[in-house]
């Protein structure tokens, strides 16, 4: 038996952009106002078929998001809960379905009693501020045998979406996060899920006078990376213990004045002790000097001031992990783009063991309008499906500033250079490279990327985009063509 409490648990400490995607979100689905899509009552009816396929009739259901209880309403089970941050979709679901039980909350803060058999997400990891919290929340309500059971669009369909949206067939929703499958697999086995199954279901998300169950029933299964949503089931994996561990947080630093103190405040205490280490790299601005101030200000905080010898992010890198003295090593960018909270979920990966290299990445969630430019967005997509085949294992995005791993692989790593050489003046491709040459296990980490909020990039998109083709073609050489 499962009960619940509508008490809400108090959120961790999160970065402007994620609060800044649940409120936008909360304000969206308590408007009045909105209008419900005019095919959304026919494609429910088609995802109800699919998932009461797989839940048990005694099963004891909850539904992440469910919005007004369209889907729940038509689902099995001996016990319905909902959850959704809309107190106003709370309010119509409870009319909708009397004998369920109802509770306003994100998922990303979810806080129930009980276990459940089935937890149900549909299509929420699509539009959440943090699918990776939400997989990781649910682990509270779920017992060795519960099953999450997911659906989400597939990305052949967003400019159908969009298209949808404009002529009324589809509810108006916040930006979407278009998800590829292999996003999901990856979210679900860094949050402790392992996927079961995944499949491809409905070619017509609408009403054709019938056909359109002749055609996702018989012509669907034949065409499957045509189909609208991919449906994916995972169970959990026990949670393997959090070994104590020191860290260091390596912040490289030139012209970025205007973000110290930013930087000191918002990153967050992690394992036993936490230090910082600001290398500053011949700023033109006050940078050094304003680094000396808060080191200063913020004694509690362990800061360790470096100016460095050398050029480029790569030496940068490499004199703060040489001053380091903690068991993890972070990199994290002094422009804050990479929002600082989101470290502690580097620090819970590479603690539990799960991995032994954590690679932030920015290409999943949708990002703020200046955050990077169209030409840079498309260099690093293209980068990320060349490493992957390099790598020989899944890499979404080479340059993305968060890199973390045990300093004791990062020794191992240094002792290894000379095979690749001195090459890299970012430090990314040294660490990766490196990383795939020691055969450690690398996970990408999606977050959230934000706006810089002082002074311009340090990057130069032609010279440095050719130096990163020379590169690519080195490590090319030594890893595949050897």
């Amino acid at each position: 038996m499962t009960t619940s409490t509508s008490t809400l648990q108090e959120s961790e400490v999160r970065s402007p952009l994620v609060r800044d995607q649940l409120e936008s979100s909360a304000k969206l689905y308590d408007d009045p106002t909105r209008k419900q899509g005019w095919a959304s009552k026919a494609y429910h009816q088609m995802l109800a078929e699919y998932y009461n396929l797989q839940i048990p009739a005694d099963a004891t259901i909850l539904e992440i998001g469910c919005g007004s209880g369209e889907l729940l309403s038509q689902l099995k089970g001996r016990q319905r809960v909902g959850i959704d941050l809309s107190e106003l979709q709370i309010e119509n679901a409870r009319k909708r379905i009397p004998d369920a039980t109802f509770h306003v909350q994100a998922g990303e803060d979810l806080c129930l009693t009980g276990t459940f058999d089935c937890i149900i997400i549909s299509e929420t990891i699509n539009f959440a501020a943090d699918a990776q919290r939400i997989f990781e929340k649910i682990h509270s309500v779920s017992h060795p045998r519960t099953r999450l059971i997911l659906n989400f669009f597939n990305n052949l369909w967003q400019p159908l979406s969009l298209l949808a949206t404009a002529v009324g067939m589809r509810s108006q929703q916040v930006r979407t996060n278009w998800l590829s499958h292999s996003d999901v697999r990856n979210l679900l086995s860094i949050s402790g899920w392992e996927t079961v199954t995944q499949t491809h279901r409905i070619l017509i998300p609408f009403s054709v006078f019938g056909l359109e169950r002749i055609l996702n029933r018989t012509l669907a299964p034949l065409v499957p990376h045509a189909c609208i949503t991919i449906f994916s089931t995972a169970r959990p994996l026990p949670k393997p213990p959090i070994k104590d561990q020191t860290v260091s947080v390596i912040i490289p630093a030139r012209n970025e004045a205007g973000n110290i103190e930013a930087a000191v405040r918002r990153t967050p205490a992690m394992g036993t002790h936490t230090e910082l280490i600001f290398v500053e790299g011949n700023s033109t601005d006050d940078t050094w000097k304003e680094i000396l101030r808060v080191a200063d200000q913020y004694p509690e905080k362990h800061i360790t001031c470096i100016q460095q010898t050398g050029i480029g992010k790569g030496d940068a890198v490499r004199a703060g992990f040489a001053a380091a003295t903690g068991d993890i090593l972070m990199i994290l960018d002094a422009d804050l783009t990479v929002p600082p909270e989101e470290l502690p979920k580097f620090y819970q990966l590479i603690a539990s063991g799960r991995a032994e290299f954590a690679n932030g990445v920015r290409l999943v969630y949708p990002m703020q309008d200046e955050a990077m430019r169209f030409l840079n967005l498309c260099a690093n997509k293209t980068f990320s499906i060349i490493f992957t085949w390099l790598m020989g294992q899944p890499i979404k995005d080479t340059l993305c500033g968060t890199k973390v791993l045990l300093r004791t692989d990062y020794e191992r790593l240094a002792a290894n250079r000379a095979y690749f050489g001195d090459f890299d003046p970012f430090g990314d491709f040294d660490l990766l490279f490196g990383a795939g040459k020691l055969g450690l296990r690398i996970a990408d980490i999606p977050i959230r990327y934000g706006d810089r909020t002082y002074g311009t990039t340090n990057i130069s998109r032609w010279k440095h985009g050719l130096l990163l083709i020379r590169m690519v073609l080195f490590a090319a050489k030594k890893l595949k063509f050897t």
